[in-house]
Formats: C-alpha cells, sequence, structure tokens
C-alpha cells in the first residue's frame, strides 16, 4: 500500500529517514565467507520508489578466476536489473 505522504507499511520509522526519504529495514541474504546481498526499498522525496542492493562476493585469489567471477557477476546483475525494469513497464491494453 503506498501513501502519498508520511510513512508507509514498509518504512523503519527511524534514522533511515531521513532528508524527506523513507527506507525499509534491510533485508539480508549472507552466506558467511562467501557472499553477502543487502536490499533496502527506498521512497524518495519526490515519491519516486526504488530498490537498493548492495552485493559483496569473494573473489578467487588467482587474477584470471576474480576477472571471470566478475564478469558472470556482472551479466548476472544484468540481467537480474533488465527482468525487474522489465517487470515494471506498463503492459499494452487489448
Amino acid at each position: 500500500m503506498r501513501r502519498p505522504a508520511g510513512h508507509t507499511d514498509w518504512c523503519g520509522r527511524d534514522h533511515r529517514c531521513n532528508l524527506g526519504e523513507h527506507r525499509s529495514d534491510e533485508i539480508v541474504v549472507d552466506l558467511p565467507g562467501h557472499a553477502r546481498a543487502v536490499l533496502v526499498r527506498v521512497r524518495t522525496a519526490a515519491g519516486r520508489e526504488h530498490a537498493e542492493v548492495r552485493v559483496r562476493v569473494a573473489l578467487a585469489s588467482g587474477e584470471v578466476a576474480a576477472r571471470r567471477q566478475l564478469v558472470g557477476l556482472l551479466g548476472d546483475v544484468r540481467q537480474a536489473v533488465t527482468r525487474a525494469a522489465i517487470a515494471a513497464r506498463p503492459r499494452p491494453r487489448r
């Protein structure tokens, strides 16, 4: 449910809300020693909503393997962002 003013139902309602933004609690996926992802829902002062995603992945010690991991990660992130953008498009009326 979206409310034009005030806190949203999902808002953390504490120090995270500043400068007119509303921010949710963090949703964390943690694979200790391997990877961690943090997702936060944000509504800006202008009313636009976003997802902020931070990802940290342990890289291989060898340069070639680390670069290969980065290429794969960037491809996966691009695919996820594209999929989310397509899902947000309005559907044509029939």
